[in-house]
């Protein structure tokens, strides 16, 4: 289970999946996989859902759940419990949102591929934070800090997007019943430190099922569900949660999702007659995010400081950028909705998220290793020297393998002594 709970090998399982259902969807057994994506499953003449919709609709909850314990987690006592805290991520996460939006539209401005504008808004926060630990150990370790911030804003802007552009006829009243069932639920949660803890468990499980089935009948994206039982649940129960569901997420749910949308034949056509949805995301993913969030990261640096490590260079926020045109996982959903009615744009929307986030995982590879470079070598001439330097003339430098060093100035030459790695 420890391996599901790295941040390596799930970006690795998510990115081998994608490969697989890309695969096979375009060999021979192909119409077949697809078929069974369509097959009905649940109780006939009651509930019945597609095995394609079961698990972007089911499976996905869970991860928004997980997600939705993280931000509440953020917001109360994380990296966004502060207005001083927030304010920079938050001015980067809008470039990373505005420019990738500006990105799409002028390829896809006045065509039917226009609706598909919310699709590079998303940061997969768990395969960017799985490539920053693979390929990006030589950044300052406020990249991470910042990337998190940044990525889970993303996931606010992108519940917004599926709460209230993707929902048709909403069924009031059963909407007003799924929150309810939410305001039970969490305060059923804060009771779990009691002698009732046993009895309430299968309680809470019936109440969020109940939720999540209320939330899809009443035309609101089922996933709704799982965001507003994590914001709900008592924080304390919520992230003993997370944990028991954090390797299942990363090892099941989202692996099978990223193979279900990924089931995409790659279309027989020429380049120049591929959708405006294909380019407009091919180009938005990275260009559109490193824009963005460089530019906009760079301004936030000039409202104020933030908390913790020191401020990121122009080339650490480039490195970002690139990490957070990886969209994937959410993409992959808001190309499905955006396109609900259109399959075949839907799927060559499905193929500029696959192609774009791969192209930034390429460029955030890339930057990653300037940056490390550039890291390294504004602060040191020389490495080596004596370990016995007086403590008095050490000043403190956060060392690309997230280890805290200490750097002493002699004569203009830099010495680096090495101090224990801070958790």
């Amino acid at each position: 289970m420890s391996l599901l709970r790295s941040a390596r090998f799930p970006a690795i399982m998510l990115l081998v999946a994608a490969a697989a259902g890309l695969i096979i969807a375009n060999s021979p057994i192909g119409h077949s996989v697809q078929e069974l994506q369509h097959t009905y499953v649940g109780i006939p003449g009651v509930f019945e859902l597609s095995v394609g919709h079961w698990i972007a609709d089911g499976l996905l909850a869970l991860f928004f759940f997980v997600v939705a314990v993280e931000l509440q987690f953020e917001l109360t006592n994380g990296q966004l419990n502060s207005a001083r805290k927030a304010l920079q991520p938050a001015i980067a996460a809008a470039g990373g949102v505005i420019v990738p939006i500006a990105v799409y539209l002028a390829f896809a401005w006045g065509t039917e591929s226009a609706d598909g504008w919310p699709i590079p808004t998303a940061t997969d926060i768990a395969f960017a934070l799985g490539v920053l630990a693979v390929f990006g150990k030589g950044l300052p370790s406020g990249v991470r800090i910042f990337l998190l911030a940044l990525a889970i804003l993303d996931d606010i802007v992108g519940i917004i997007f599926i709460a209230v552009l993707f929902t048709d006829g909403v069924n009031i009243a059963l909407l007003a019943a799924a929150a309810v069932l939410v305001v039970i639920f969490g305060y059923l949660s804060r009771k779990l430190d009691t002698r009732a803890r046993a009895a309430l468990i299968p309680i809470l499980l019936l109440l969020a099922a109940g939720t999540w089935v209320l939330v899809y009948l009443s035309g609101v994206h089922a996933t709704i569900a799982g965001v507003a039982l994590g914001l709900a649940m008592s924080q304390q129960p919520a992230l003993h949660a997370r944990h028991v569901l954090e390797p299942w997420v990363n090892g099941l749910v989202l692996p099978v999702f990223a193979f279900s949308a990924a089931l995409v034949v790659i279309p027989q056509v020429s380049a120049g007659e591929l959708s405006p949805a294909f380019w407009g995301v091919l180009v938005a993913l990275p260009v559109g995010k490193i824009i963005g969030i460089s530019i906009f990261g760079w301004i936030s640096l000039r409202v104020g400081r933030r908390e913790g490590p020191p401020a990121l260079t122009f080339t650490d926020l480039l490195a970002a950028g690139s990490l957070g045109g990886i969209g994937f996982t959410v993409s992959l959903l808001l190309s499905e909705l955006a396109f609900a009615e259109h399959p075949e744009i839907r799927d060559q929307a499905t193929l500029g998220v696959l192609a774009g986030s791969m192209v930034s995982l390429v460029l955030a590879t890339l930057a990653g290793d300037d940056a490390a470079g550039c890291a390294i070598a504004s602060r040191v001439a020389v490495a080596g020297g004596d370990a016995r330097a007086p403590e008095a003339a050490m000043q403190p430098l956060w060392a690309p393998d997230g280890a805290l060093h200490f750097v002493s100035d002699r004569s203009g030459w830099w010495t680096i002594y090495r101090a224990e790695l801070i958790a």
